[in-house]
């Protein structure tokens, strides 16, 4: 159910994360990707289960790794609350409800093993959900409901399993001063 990539638009930001174009998402991601917008969004059970995934191995930036729920980047005048709604269906086929932007400004910058560039402002939302996942193959090859502090543990741990965002998103969301939605513990 994923979008076509060589359709689909990312808004490009200069230094000081204003908006100064779009371009093709298939033509950003590579060796010297520009500043651009995106999101991480953490989905919640009601039980306070926090869902993990496992990147595909098709995925063109750290295959096979663990990482947050999902990611994407919100389309030119797309709203960003509306942008991860339609993510959250795209990759893992659920609703969600009650979403919290988190990490307003979040950015990072990693490099891969191949030399793939992620450049992001990459807002950091929680939203929580009753639906199964049902993930898109081409997205997740593998996902896991755990608590907030087994997360934190196996981040803390072995760092290189996972993806460089949520490494950094862990550290920063340690440090609010209100937990995320039900993942209060």
């Amino acid at each position: 159910m994923s979008v076509n990539v060589l359709h689909d638009e990312v808004v490009l930001l200069d230094e000081h994360a204003r908006p100064v174009g779009t371009a093709p998402r298939a033509t950003v991601h590579g060796l010297d990707t520009p500043l651009h917008l995106a999101f991480s969004c953490h989905v919640v059970r009601p039980d306070g289960m926090v869902l993990l995934t496992r990147r595909a191995l098709a995925k063109a930036s750290w295959p096979g790794v663990w990482t947050n729920s999902f990611c994407g980047h919100p389309r030119p005048g797309e709203d960003p609350a509306d942008a991860v709604r339609r993510r959250g269906r795209d990759e893992l086929g659920i609703e969600l409800e009650d979403l919290a932007l988190m990490l307003p400004d979040f950015r990072y910058r990693a490099v891969d093993a191949h030399g793939v560039v992620e450049n992001e402002v990459c807002p950091v939302w929680f939203a929580t959900t009753t639906s199964t996942p049902v993930p898109a193959e081409d997205e997740v090859m593998d996902l896991r409901w755990v608590t907030t502090q087994d997360m934190g543990r196996a981040v803390r741990a072995a760092p290189w399993a996972f993806s460089p965002w949520l490494v950094e998103q862990v550290d920063a969301l340690a440090e609010l001063d209100e937990p995320p939605l039900d993942a209060r513990a």
